[in-house]
């Protein structure tokens, strides 16, 4: 997230609104979880995100949260940073510090198909080609 906003927002390539859809939206409605995810209402059960536009940061393996021992943007410079994160009610990451523990997170079940798939199958059907009857 923090690449994609140093070189889409802070470029003009992108508004901070599309950022959101991009990171949370438009992800929920292609892996058919949205509006589960992806979308702050009653019901839903988003994470929230605090972002520092203004907070910068050195890319490094050292310092990520993952499971991995290097990392392909190793040492560029980002600007614009999560701060913290708020999952299932709780303060989850904060200013670098990670408070998950194993086991927290859960499995969402999603159908196959999306609902848009249903209304895109009807204009297909309706839009084959069709034999022209000739005398």
């Amino acid at each position: 997230m923090t690449m994609l906003w140093t070189h889409g927002v802070n470029s003009g390539k992108l508004t901070p609104q599309e950022f959101v859809a991009v990171t949370s939206t438009n992800s929920a409605k292609i892996f058919n979880i949205y509006p589960r995810k992806g979308c702050i209402q009653v019901g839903a059960d988003a994470d929230l995100v605090v972002w520092d536009p203004q907070a910068s940061k050195t890319i490094s393996a050292k310092t990520h949260h993952q499971n991995i021992d290097f990392n392909i943007f190793e040492g560029w410079q980002a600007k614009g940073v999560a701060t913290h994160t708020i999952c299932d009610g709780e303060l989850r990451f904060a200013d670098g510090d990670l408070r998950v523990q194993k086991g927290t997170g859960k499995y969402i079940k999603r159908p196959a198909f999306p609902a848009v798939y249903s209304a895109l199958k009807k204009q297909a059907d309706l839009n084959q080609p069709k034999a022209v009857k000739r005398d």
